[in-house]
């Protein structure tokens, strides 16, 4: 059951805010809770993995599947906010034309940058520069409360991490000598900000040269090569630092059956190498999005036989596996029940947002109708569905017209149109470039 308090106490732009945001199929990230009903077998088999295979050393990799409008980001942002309260380290990254799959460094790139954890702000920078403010007040036993460790005592201690990168020590170890050492003869406070900017360009993914990082002993970018390397050396720092571990969300990766063969086939071989690193990995769960083609479709991950060699069982059990690799979505619909809880929430927060009182007009019957109109076309687990059009017939109630005078089954119809049209124009392949 939904709980409404979270909603009650909301002004009328915050409330309207959140409506805008569900026409267009989203909800903030703080009121993911709140607008989550069903999908709590799943999450529990999760919740266990994280807490006591996750947290305590182990790897996973799932594909969530739905088609369009199952809710798969929603689901993800609700696995993003139970780490995130777990204390994980988490990255949530849409797959986009801007952070296509087959380009793996900017992926890379994009998943540092959105790290979330523990620290204020968002992305590696804020990471590093949280726990340089915390090396920075943190005493030394040694010498007393009130004194600092050593500045070569710190950066020395990532070089004794075992299975920690060189490179990654080496860089972590030259931004403590950034902070905290003395300034050299000659050197002033300007060059000091431009190493430090370095370095961190360097964490970020970023290209830096060789004659830049010569100083600080780092010989290597990020790169396919490497890319096991460096991420288990970011898990092993984000341990250090106090974090569960590392979870990694990939979301919209069914846009790849659209890619000419040539692209495909190297986001193949990228979702292969992220596969292939987290089955070395410790504290990682990887999860990716995806919609059933991905997996049926001639132009799916069988078209690609270092991939499909590693995926090929995920959807051959008879009966749902909770704690297997596939979250199927589409095989475990939200229950009517669990729709009108749903669309309890929507009717409050809408209430709100207009200030009028919908439930006098769009009572829990007409909900009803809309479930079984649903039932009757066969799409009862499109939430989308459900959101848009319960989101229509409160605006129109809104301004005057009763539910009486609607054609359900006309919108309903209207609206899928609508969704359809939204998912052609989402699954068009503009990341061939």
């Amino acid at each position: 059951m939904i709980s409404l308090e979270a909603i009650e106490v909301l002004e009328p732009f915050q409330a309207r805010a959140i409506i805008e945001g569900l026409r267009k199929g989203s909800v903030p990230v703080e009121y993911v809770p709140v607008f989550t009903v069903g999908r709590q077998k799943w999450l529990s088999y999760i919740e266990d993995d994280l807490d006591n295979y996750i947290a305590k050393g182990g790897a996973k990799v799932r594909f969530i599947s739905g088609d369009y409008g199952d809710g798969k980001t929603h689901f993800m942002s609700v696995v993003r906010h139970l780490a995130l309260e777990k204390g994980f380290a988490v990255s949530f990254v849409v797959l986009t034309r801007e952070v296509p799959i087959h380009k793996f460094e900017t992926v890379y790139q994009a998943i540092v940058r959105q790290l979330r954890g523990t620290f204020a702000g968002t992305g590696i920078r804020a990471l590093l520069t949280a726990w340089l403010d915390q090396l920075e007040q943190a005493p030394d036993k040694e010498q007393g409360p009130d004194a600092r460790p050593s500045y070569q005592a710190l950066a020395g201690q990532f070089k004794e991490i075992p299975e920690m990168d060189i490179s990654f020590a080496n860089a972590l170890a030259a931004l403590v000598h950034n902070q905290f050492a003395p300034l050299a003869d000659g050197e002033d406070k300007e060059r000091r900000d431009a190493d430090r900017e370095i370095l961190m360009h360097w964490f970020e993914g970023g290209k830096v040269t060789k004659r830049e990082l010569k100083p600080f002993q780092i010989y290597e970018f990020l790169n396919k090569g490497n890319a096991r390397q460096f991420m288990n050396s970011l898990i092993l720092f984000l341990r250090h630092t106090g974090h569960q571990g590392l979870i990694l969300l990939l979301d919209e990766m069914e846009t790849v059956v659209t890619m000419s063969t040539t692209i495909r086939n190297a986001a193949y071989e990228n979702v292969r190498l992220f596969i292939d690193n987290s089955e070395t990995a410790r504290y990682l769960h990887l999860f990716f999005s995806i919609i059933p083609d991905v997996l049926m479709s001639e132009k799916g991950f069988k078209s690609y036989d270092a991939l499909w060699s590693r995926v090929r069982s995920i959807g051959d059990a008879k009966r749902l596996n909770y704690r297997g690799v596939l979250v199927d979505l589409h095989q475990t619909p939200l229950k009517t029940e669990e729709l009108l809880d749903l669309g309890r929430t929507l009717r409050t927060l809408h209430g709100i947002a207009f200030r009028w009182h919908p439930e006098e007009m769009v009572t829990d019957s007409v909900m009803e109708q809309i479930c079984d109109s649903q039932k009757r076309m066969g799409v009862i687990s499109e939430v989308r569905l459900f959101i848009k059009q319960l989101i229509s017939i409160l605006d129109l109630a809104e301004q005057g017209t009763s539910p009486k005078d609607m054609d359900m089954a006309r919108q309903m119809v209207e609206t899928r149109q609508q969704m359809e049209a939204e998912k052609m124009k989402q699954l068009q392949p503009t990341w061939d470039s």
